[in-house]
């Protein structure tokens, strides 16, 4: 594995006339991650993946502190992980003197950009400037965090057509727990409290109507003392819009929220039948 802290060559001299796939990060590598990798290997001949903290994407200089660094394991699981190369550039490589966020409209303002104000505008430009020097062919993202996942593929069919956005499916702890960088922050006993996330998507997933899911989901939440709900929403897939009573077919399940100081997100896929349709 080239291990470049520095600089990564131009695209074509890194690609060596050989297609590449991109699986970008923030470091903090786990077993979700490294699910990316593996997909990344089927598609491309080279796997080069980024580990940059993107402090455009932070609300707070507290928030971007608090996010774990690890850098020295990480390099050993993506070099296990057979990556081929890794770039850890510094902040001056992405943005120069003179750069401008990019605004994510409003479907950038709702669910997570609505708590985490200018979040996608941060992810968005990141993105941009990591696409414009790297120039893959592929890039990986995963299904876990479902809003960028959509912003980043409507914006890269306007910007970067060249370019196929693959989402890849959320990596769960045997618990059902969705696996991300923020959960070593949280005690055994804040871990099991987290588990009513996963367990109220599931329960709701399985209803037919939208009235059963969402009412299924409130109660599975607010059985959890520990766990502070910050939204639950019952979107399209294909518009990231609210649906009501009226809608029928596939919805995506969001939900946010926080135990203790951890926010957590996670989502599920569910079908509103035909007959459940207006209850």
């Amino acid at each position: 594995m080239q291990h470049l802290l520095k600089y990564l060559p131009s695209a074509d001299t890194a690609r060596g006339g050989r297609k590449i796939a991109f699986v970008p990060t923030m470091g903090a590598l786990h077993q979700g991650h490294l699910s990316l990798v593996k997909q990344a290997k089927t598609l491309a001949e080279q796997v080069v993946m980024s580990i940059f903290i993107n402090p455009t994407q932070f609300e707070s200089v507290e928030d971007l502190d608090k996010y774990p660094r690890t850098l020295t394991e990480d390099i050993k699981l993506a070099e296990a992980a057979g990556v081929d190369i890794l770039w850890t550039p510094e902040v001056s490589e992405i943005y120069p003197d003179k750069y401008k966020l990019i605004d994510a409209g409003e479907l950038g303002r709702i669910y997570e950009g609505h708590t985490r104000a200018g979040q996608f505008d941060g992810v968005l430009t990141v993105v941009n400037r990591l696409f414009e020097i790297i120039k893959p062919d592929f890039a990986i993202f995963g299904e876990k965090d479902f809003q960028q996942l959509f912003l980043i593929r409507e914006f890269s069919k306007r910007t970067h057509p060249e370019i196929e956005i693959v989402s890849a499916r959320t990596i769960r702890e045997i618990s059902g727990l969705a696996l991300s960088s923020r959960n070593v922050r949280l005690s055994s006993e804040q871990a099991k409290s987290a588990l009513v996330i996963s367990r109220a998507l599931d329960r709701a997933s399985k209803k037919q109507s939208y009235a059963e899911m969402k009412d299924t989901a409130l109660a599975e939440l607010t059985s959890e003392i520990d766990f502070k709900l910050d939204y639950f929403a019952i979107v399209n897939p294909k518009s990231l819009l609210e649906v009501d009573q009226s809608h029928f077919g596939p919805v995506q399940l969001l939900l946010a929220g926080w135990v203790g100081s951890v926010r957590l997100i996670d989502n599920l896929p569910a079908v509103i039948e035909p007959e459940g349709r207006g209850k």
